[in-house]
């Protein structure tokens, strides 16, 4: 990646989080589209912080990535014990970022044409569900394919299907909402097989940024509510994603939560150090 192409990091447990609001990671993103390159953006949480403390494979993952944005509240907060004020990190959260782009990118000055879009994942039907919606509420938005993988890693004939899918239609961006760890791993080894520096003859296109952004898919489809703003900012959206589905979250959010604030306590206090790759651009 060019090192133009990288931007300021604060170090959370190794994993190296942009220092970014929302309209600066549109400006990184429409940066990124126009230079030509391909790439892709974690929105990463607590969660995924936690994934990469028992994933080095993940962890090189998000230190690769043209982004890892601060999804969560308390990585803002971390920014702030960094001395980062709000108007050069805040929260980007995925749900978010999604709609700027998609209405941003419909009405760039800069562009002579509109972004193009490609949604792959979620379950059956979400998709389609995630298409008419954003139609619904942004009519010149262009989503030009959507895809729903299965629940296991694709066949190569499957693959080789969809690389071919993404080259025909030019998509400049890739909406994946797989999960986390899931989705972050699938752009990774997307790009490593098919992008502009492998060795096949079967190439994604470029430019292409991909994104990772989980339950926005449901989000933005209607089928799972949002916690309100102020919970949000409050930090607390865990607690309201766990209340409206405990059977699946609660060993997330009960395991994970107190073991980041003990790691980050260690971390901040000096009695444990995490590295970061040497090209990575610290604050």
């Amino acid at each position: 990646m060019p090192s133009s192409m990288k931007y300021r990091r604060i170090n959370v447990l190794g994993v190296g989080i942009s220092v970014l609001t929302l309209d600066t990671a549109v400006e990184a993103v429409n940066k990124a589209l126009a230079s030509g390159i391909q790439s892709y953006i974690t929105v990463t949480g607590v969660h995924g912080i936690s994934e990469c403390q028992r994933d080095p494979e993940l962890l090189r993952i998000h230190n690769e990535s043209l982004l890892s944005t601060p999804d969560g509240m308390p990585l803002t907060w971390l920014g702030r014990f960094h001395g980062i004020g709000p108007t050069e990190m805040d929260r980007v959260y995925g749900p978010d970022l999604m709609l700027r782009i998609i209405e941003d990118g419909q009405q760039s000055k800069q562009r002579d044409k509109g972004l193009r879009h490609f949604l792959l994942g979620g379950a059956e039907g979400v998709a389609e569900i995630l298409r008419d919606k954003l139609l619904a509420r942004i009519p010149n938005a262009e989503i030009v394919g959507i895809r729903t993988p299965p629940f296991r890693p694709l066949t190569q004939v499957e693959e080789h299907d969809l690389v071919e899918e993404l080259r025909l239609l030019r998509p400049d961006c890739l909406w994946v909402g797989l999960s986390t760890p899931k989705q972050e791993r699938f752009m990774a080894d997307l790009l490593s097989r098919y992008g502009a520096a492998s060795t096949g003859t079967l190439k994604l296109p470029a430019p292409l940024v991909m994104f990772g952004v989980g339950a926005a898919f449901d989000f933005h489809a209607g089928l799972m509510p949002q916690a309100p703003r102020w919970i949000q900012r409050a930090g607390m959206e865990w607690g309201y994603r766990l209340a409206t589905e405990p059977r699946r979250l609660w060993r997330r959010y009960l395991t994970n939560n107190p073991l980041f604030v003990a790691r980050i306590a260690m971390q901040l206090l000096g009695l444990r150090k995490y590295e970061l790759p040497a090209d990575l651009p610290l604050e």
